[in-house]
């Protein structure tokens, strides 16, 4: 009785462009390893070896193939994805997803695994991103609400309204205003790292922001909203205030209130994975970068860092350069340093008192 066929052969017999990535496989009469996906004819399945990486057929002496260049570092359908980006990007509305699928040669679930993992975010996710884009744009380049509702893609004013108070946290035409009608809930307070301005919105907490002056503290949210109901010191906001103190004077603590998060879909993923990051631990960009399926992205996972308006309730603080120097910081260097030593000093009670 026959075994089975390999469905790694399966994939080399096709040319199966989706396969490209997972395997390679050498021709034993040719000497050459190549992709799945290789357009070049179709050796005999007798002189077929397969191998898990490019690497491991180079150390068994193969050497690679000319054409689809399997040791290419790029990504093999690096081209399909960045081709699908400008699609996304182009297009209102977005194309199908199986419509992209299909132009990259690709099945519906590889083509969503591989997006995901050369730009960090869905094919969905980054079509909202760049449509929030072009809402920002609009806002700002067209005569009134309507206007920017049609020139973002939008077929209703509904659905242009939620898609930006998700995005913004506030209406269009607030936005527009620079933050009118909009109101915060804005405290300022003496901590150990100088002064902390804590901001809120009804959704939770939206700016923690450390400094030496507190009224500069205050005039930068201004200046970013200045249009805004700023509430100064509301009773009510006092044991918000009070709870954020008490993390930054102990990060260890943590911080159980709703926080107002706004930022791009990217973004947003960057500063969960570094709320997850424990206390008393770093981690390097690179290493974030990794963890979010995009090896190659330190630079815009130090951006995304360097973008967040929430201090140790996010903790970028604990992001480090590769070789665990301390880099910059938003609210200071030398307050980076000192929040990571009370964490260390933190972790180093805890672990004499367990033992």
């Amino acid at each position: 009785m026959s075994q089975p066929a390999d469905p790694r052969w399966t994939a080399v017999r096709t040319r199966d462009r989706s396969a490209d990535g997972r395997f390679v496989f050498a021709v034993t009469t040719t000497g050459i390893y190549c992709r799945p996906g290789c357009p070049a004819r179709t050796p005999a399945a007798a002189h077929v070896r397969f191998f898990d990486t490019a690497v491991a057929a180079r150390e068994a002496g193969f050497r690679a193939c000319r054409r689809c260049r399997p040791d290419d570092d790029r990504h093999p359908h690096a081209d399909a994805v960045e081709a699908a980006c400008r699609r996304l990007q182009a297009e209102v509305p977005p194309p199908p997803l199986a419509a992209l699928a299909a132009d990259a040669s690709l099945s519906l679930s590889r083509f969503q695994q591989v997006f995901r993992t050369l730009t960090g975010v869905t094919p969905r996710a980054y079509a909202a991103a760049r449509r929030a884009e072009r809402v920002r744009t609009a806002l700002v380049t067209e005569d009134g609400v309507a206007d920017a509702a049609f020139a973002a893609g939008f077929a209703s004013s509904g659905r242009f309204y939620e898609a930006t108070d998700d995005l913004l946290g506030m209406t269009p035409s607030a936005w527009r205003a620079g933050g009118a009608g909009e109101t915060l809930r804005v405290t300022t307070a003496p901590c150990s790292l100088g002064h902390v301005l804590v901001a809120s919105t009804d959704r939770g907490l939206c700016t923690i922001e450390l400094g030496d002056d507190p009224d500069a503290l205050v005039s930068g949210l201004t200046a970013r909203l200045p249009h805004a109901t700023l509430v100064r010191d509301d009773p009510d906001h006092a044991a918000h205030v009070a709870a954020v103190v008490a993390l930054v004077e102990d990060p260890a603590r943590g911080l159980d209130l709703p926080l107002d998060v706004r930022g791009t879909a990217f973004q947003q993923r960057v500063w969960a994975a570094l709320r997850r990051v424990p206390c008393g631990t770093t981690v390097s960009y690179a290493e974030l970068a990794t963890a979010l399926g995009r090896p190659s992205a330190s630079r815009a996972v130090a951006g995304a860092c360097a973008a967040n308006t929430l201090a140790v309730a996010i903790p970028c603080h604990r992001v480090v350069r590769g070789d665990g120097s301390v880099s910059g910081y938003r609210w200071g260097v030398s307050r980076k340093r000192a929040l990571l030593a009370r964490e260390a000093d933190t972790d180093a009670s805890r672990g004499r008192s367990e033992g």
